[in-house]
């Protein structure tokens, strides 16, 4: 599957900073570019969704390996978030930027050259490392660019890549040959092109010491904070729980609501749900974050509802329907609730409270999808399994709105909301 998988934002917090001179490349070109390593970051992350079924079928796993890859990715980019998330601050962006891409060109190479599960677990878990610790300087670098775009681009960019991955590599593996090679090779030749684009960028971080100290991961969670995140912390759970579900057993669900083996249709719910995700980040990002934080809850309850009856009626234009209203929770959600918390946080606290937040978002993620995996080998089955996982999403968003509605509005002692991804250096919103 792929994953979500937003920038790291612990990230350019405050220890390095910007160099004062020209960019190699105009600042608006290089922006788009340090965009477009993201975009294709997460487009590769979820480019072996639509292939899982020819791996199964090739190498006879089940839907339980599916999510055990899925959750060994999950857990490779929460690890390389809360290790490498600072260090970009102290070596600079480009070395980052060029031993990530490295490591992604490493992982195209493994996924087209596997032969079983241990090489497609290990190019995922290459992937997940090296995309986590990229996603962190590649944030951080387009804010030195420019506070406002950046800011936006942080949000747009991820959930833009893996919906384009998706729809990409379904369609590559239905009518292109090679279908476990050819989208790989496409990928590997898009980061040797740009890891020569890196190399025209001019560094926006200058070098300071402190970069083996800001390997400790740290998190943070100071007295006045743990209301705001606990009333936070369902939907988060909620929001990237459904996410797993979309990117690991999403594909196989959808194809057999549509009783067809083609994989074109393995991407097809992922790409709406992203896509509806990225747009309705953009739309809201003007939005006070408590409401941006109940719209997205709500518009998860409705989109899980409609999908457990459509699953259960075998409606696919419901299920997809669920999935594209499923995208402004995920987007909304994640956006909101960041917004909601740090705007309390002090400045020195943003970078551990971040952390937390992202660490419940990927535990969120990577460890339901592989309970589900279970329940489907050895419980009910894909179609029951998918309705105990919809229930459940739907409580823990209920449980949040309910502890949303609960909580009384405090003023943020700055102007500071942060976008998915964005440091506190980023455009100013208040939650």
């Amino acid at each position: 599957m792929t994953t979500t998988v937003p920038p790291a934002p612990a990230a350019g917090v405050g220890v390095a900073q910007p160099v004062r001179r020209r960019f190699g490349l105009p600042a608006g070109a290089a922006l788009l570019f340090l965009a477009s390593i993201i975009v294709s970051f997460l487009a590769a992350s979820s480019a072996p969704t639509p292939l899982y079924d020819v791996y199964a079928s090739s190498w006879g796993f089940s839907a339980l390996t599916t999510t055990i890859v899925f959750g060994g990715y999950a857990l490779a980019v929460l690890a390389a978030l809360l290790v490498f998330g600072r260090v970009s601050d102290h070596l600079g962006r480009r070395p980052v930027l060029l031993a990530a891409l490295a490591g992604q060109a490493v992982a195209m190479l493994i996924f087209a050259t596997a032969g079983g599960v241990a090489a497609l677990l290990t190019a995922r878990i290459v992937q997940g490392l090296s995309a986590g610790a990229a996603l962190g300087a590649v944030g951080a670098g387009m804010v030195d660019i420019d506070r406002a775009r950046g800011a936006t681009a942080n949000a747009v960019a991820p959930a833009a890549g893996t919906a384009t991955g998706a729809l990409a590599s379904a369609l590559t593996v239905q009518y292109l040959p090679a279908p476990t090679q050819l989208v790989y090779y496409l990928l590997l030749a898009l980061f040797v092109l740009q890891a020569g684009g890196v190399v025209l960028l001019a560094e926006t971080a200058r070098p300071t010491p402190g970069a083996l100290a800001s390997l400790v991961p740290h998190l943070a969670l100071p007295r006045r904070l743990r209301r705001p995140v606990a009333i936070v912390t369902p939907a988060l759970l909620a929001v990237w729980a459904f996410a797993g579900f979309h990117g690991s057993l999403g594909p196989a669900l959808t194809k057999s609501l549509v009783r067809s083996t083609s994989a074109g249709y393995g991407g097809l719910s992922l790409f709406l749900f992203m896509a509806v995700a990225a747009a309705s980040v953009f739309l809201l990002r003007a939005v006070p974050a408590r409401t941006v934080l109940h719209v997205s809850l709500l518009a998860l309850i409705a989109a899980v509802g409609v999908s457990l009856v459509s699953i259960g009626t075998g409606a696919v234009a419901g299920f997809l329907l669920g999935s594209a209203v499923a995208g402004v929770g995920f987007g909304g959600g994640l956006n909101g609730s960041v917004r909601l918390v740090v705007p309390l946080a002090g400045p020195h606290e943003r970078a551990g409270i971040l952390s937390l937040l992202y660490a419940v978002s990927y535990l969120g993620m990577g460890v339901p999808v592989v309970v589900g995996g279970l329940l489907v080998e050895h419980g009910g089955g894909l179609l029951a399994t998918s309705l105990g996982y919809g229930i459940a999403v739907i409580v823990l968003a209920a449980a949040a709105l309910a502890g949303l509605v609960a909580a009384p509005a405090r003023p943020a002692p700055a102007r500071c909301g942060v976008a998915p991804g964005a440091t506190h250096r980023s455009r100013s919103m208040s939650g």
